[in-house]
């Protein structure tokens, strides 16, 4: 797969996103990632569309939440993908967060590692197997595909539980605005020990990096305040935050938090800081700019560019 560096599509409509994926890929940027939450537009419906405007960039999903959709559904809309962008499809699944997922859909939030699990497995029984017969606590799944696409399945992880779960079950494991500290020291351990457990080599950890091409350290605060402020307000977050060494306050973001999270400085700056991050054991960055001045298109261009300067190096 060329390079490790991919970036993470944010739009304010489905029209945009498409546009977005093809002005990545136009970069030289290779993969691209989407994440499906609220009631915005649907990640997997709108890579249907830049499978249609593009050739080479991968589209990856970070994530869909399993919580509104049986893993049967999910596995029909990657078949129909598969057909249009041929081994250009990787599927990321988590269970997203306890007050959206209860307050939007109603959902009874319990044991959603193993509810998490559950999707795991009856994903990779169907998409790589080619048929599943499971039933669990949350999940009865019986269906047969005559020529499963081999996906590649990847999971969200937040608490050492999480990369643990992803090291044994998945082929790799999507972090989202933890430190690098905290992702070398605490998620990379407990993926080794989930795919000891299985017996099977460590998948890469696909960790998200907050990223502004500024040297303004006034316009990376204003800009991480308004991107990431929310995550400190959700106590799974805040415990990791704590657990990494940098606690918050609800809805606070320190200037601790913005050095550990997000990567910014000039472009070249910015694109050895990407390349510490691999070195340090990172298996691919999903990069999200962060929109800075007011300039947005500029703001997202210079990530862009900046992205696909660190895949080639690290190609």
């Amino acid at each position: 797969m060329p390079g490790r560096v991919g970036v993470v599509i944010n739009a304010f409509t489905a029209a945009e996103a498409v546009d977005r994926i093809a002005q990545a890929e136009a970069a030289g940027v290779p993969h691209a990632w989407m994440t499906t939450g609220g009631v915005g537009p649907d990640a997997l419906t709108i890579f249907a569309a830049a499978a249609m405007r593009t050739e080479r960039i991968t589209l990856g999903t970070c994530i869909i939440p399993t919580w509104p959709r049986h893993p049967i559904a999910i596995a029909q809309q990657i078949v129909a993908l598969e057909s249009f962008a041929p081994g250009r499809i990787r599927l990321g699944i988590g269970p997203s967060h306890e007050p959206s997922m209860t307050s939007m859909f109603g959902v009874q939030w319990r044991k959603p590692l193993t509810q998490l699990r559950e999707y795991l497995q009856v994903l990779r029984a169907l998409l790589h197997e080619g048929a599943v017969d499971f039933v669990g606590e949350h999940v009865v799944a019986r269906a047969q595909l005559a020529q499963p696409p081999r996906t590649p399945l990847l999971a969200s992880a937040l608490r050492p539980a999480a990369f643990e779960a992803c090291g044994e079950l998945a082929d790799g494991a999507i972090s989202w605005q933890c430190p690098a500290a905290y992702l070398v020291e605490q998620a990379l351990p407990a993926l080794a020990r989930g795919a000891a457990r299985a017996g099977r080599a460590v998948p890469p950890l696909m960790a998200h990096v907050p990223v502004a091409i500024t040297t303004d350290r006034a316009a990376v605060r204003e800009a991480a305040g308004r991107q990431v402020a929310g995550y400190s307000s959700i106590p799974f977050y805040r415990a990791m935050y704590e657990q990494a060494g940098v606690p918050q306050q609800p809805g606070a973001v320190g200037d601790e938090l913005i050095d550990a999270l997000v990567v910014w400085g000039d472009e070249q700056q910015v694109v050895e800081r990407l390349a510490e991050l691999l070195r340090a054991g990172m298996g691919e960055l999903l990069v999200m700019p962060l929109v800075t001045n007011r300039e947005r298109d500029a703001s997202i261009e210079r990530v862009f560019r900046a992205a696909a300067a660190a895949a080639r190096a690290t190609a």
